[in-house]
């Protein structure tokens, strides 16, 4: 069977192996959506074996963990009010973000969208050379399309979580005319998408390192839950979706050891190298640094340049910081070993989440670090918020809460502890909040703060402004912080070569 082989263990092994799988489908690096459809033709004909159809899957990888290894993958996540960037150098792609001020030319943004669209078709490309295909492996099949339908509903929620409206090609030949999709119907593709891949994906992928680098059904539910919550918030703000949202998270809990899913003990674990595939990851993008796959957006690009050789890239916002609440989280999430505020460079905080636990990723640039593009902590507390907010306060929803606030604390995650434990209140925005803390750094706080309309009171320069008044604001907002900014503008080139993407 397919899955034996051993490549899959470990997605990126070597760089032969990629190198073969991209020529296999026979994928550009960049793709635009106006391309001359007789270059761009990415896996032409159909695949004559299951091992073809693997093959294609896995080359859609290769292109993923290209696209991944930078911050620009993420560039989204500069907005929020956890991180910054650098006052100066050649930040101002991420400034502007930061500062919500996105101008159209932006090239990270750009950059990203070249990628991941190319990526998409390439997706595109593999389901329809595997239609017909006639193989005695049925579960092989099913499997290896379902994980095709799961990129690509995850990687449109990406996109639109970007940029909100975007367009749907769900075939690998150029549509010179296409149009932006409503938000509607961006969620409903993703939907169809993602309950397609449950429906086909097993419950574990077989022979697979922990963290699913190749996705199981759970995965599939975990990013529907994902899909669901923003979904229920702003722009489309459908209530019902938080009933969905804590149906299918609940699903995942239920299901959560069959899947290979778990919070670790130890938040200072969970950061480290060593520790790269493990079982919080509901989905993992897999590094192979010695290999040359190396992951880039870790390292020295969380340190000032007058630490460790810094790149100056990510930072921890100092407001954020200083509002933190204390205890082990906070030791996990930030080097408060490190003395910043005497930093020459940039007076920030430094994100052991980015730079790496003491000692773990010491002046280095390119790491085996893996991404936890989702973590089994987001799905219990989607389950925890969603709950809150349809009127569904169960004790189970009050546990899945309580079991990140153990692990905050330093307790063991399944051991009431009424030192900790809280049983009353506002589940939902109980549950807000402890995402914020939870995730920060993470590049995933805006995008909450997104959904449930609170950037303004998040953002505006008051509100980020340190209490320590010595300390400046490393980059203010410039930008309108209405509804109406929340979105990057699509790269203006993409609209210029087709003006319905203007629409």
């Amino acid at each position: 069977m397919y899955t034996k082989n051993k490549f899959i263990k470990y997605l990126s092994s070597s760089s032969i192996t990629i190198i073969l799988l991209v020529i296999a489908v026979s994928l550009q690096n960049c793709v635009n959506l106006d391309e001359d459809p007789t270059k761009s033709q990415l896996a032409p004909g159909k695949f004559s074996s299951l091992e073809d159809f693997n093959l294609g899957v896995t080359g859609v990888y290769g292109k993923l963990r290209t696209a991944a290894q930078w911050t620009t993958f993420n560039v989204f996540g500069w907005a929020g009010d956890d991180i910054t960037t650098h006052k100066a150098l050649n930040k101002a792609p991420f400034r502007e973000y930061d500062q919500m001020n996105v101008a159209g030319d932006n090239p990270r943004s750009l950059s990203n969208w070249k990628d991941v669209y190319s990526m998409i078709r390439a997706v595109n490309a593999v389901i329809e050379s595997a239609q017909g295909l006639e193989v005695a492996d049925k579960d092989g099949y099913n499997t290896l399309l379902g994980e095709s339908h799961f990129i690509r509903g995850t990687l449109f929620l990406h996109m639109s979580r970007i940029h909100g409206r975007i367009p749907l090609p769900l075939t690998s030949t150029p549509d010179f005319d296409i149009k932006l999709a409503t938000q509607i119907e961006v969620y409903e593709q993703i939907e169809a998408d993602l309950l397609l891949a449950e429906s086909l994906l097993p419950v574990i992928y077989p022979d697979v390192l922990p963290g699913a680098p190749r996705p199981n059904k759970g995965s599939a539910e975990a990013m529907l839950s994902r899909l669901y919550m923003n979904w229920a918030g702003f722009p489309v703000k459908d209530n019902s979706k938080y009933t969905d949202a804590a149906n299918i998270s609940k699903k995942v809990i239920d299901n959560h050891a069959a899947h290979g899913f778990e919070l670790l003990s130890d938040l200072n674990d969970l950061w480290k190298v060593e520790n790269r595939f493990n079982e919080e990851s509901v989905w993992t993008i897999a590094y192979n640094n010695p290999a040359g796959l190396g992951n880039r957006k870790y390292g020295i690009l969380g340190y000032p340049s007058d630490v460790q050789g810094g790149w100056s890239e990510v930072f921890a916002e100092v407001r954020f910081f200083e509002d933190f609440p204390e205890g082990p989280r906070k030791e996990a999430t930030y080097r408060t070993d490190l003395d910043w505020k005497n930093f020459k460079d940039q007076v920030q905080p430094i994100f052991a989440k980015v730079a790496g636990p003491i000692g773990d990723l010491p002046s280095q640039w390119s790491t085996d670090r893996n991404d936890f593009y989702m973590r089994y902590a987001e799905v219990l507390l989607n389950y925890a918020e969603a709950s809150g907010r349809a009127g569904t306060n169960s004790t189970d929803a009050w546990e899945a809460l309580n079991k990140i606030r153990r692990r905050a604390a330093g307790n063991p995650f399944n051991t009431p502890d009424p030192s900790v434990d809280i049983t009353s209140g506002d589940l939902a925005e109980l549950a807000f909040t402890e995402r914020k803390w939870e995730f920060a750094g993470e590049f995933l706080r805006y995008n909450d703060l997104v959904r449930m309309e609170k950037v303004a009171e998040a953002l505006s320069n008051e509100a980020r402004t340190p209490l320590d008044t010595n300390i400046p604001i490393a980059n203010p907002v410039l930008g309108s912080l209405s509804s109406d900014n929340y979105y990057a503008p699509i790269p203006q080139i993409e609209i210029e070569l087709n003006p319905n993407l203007g629409n």
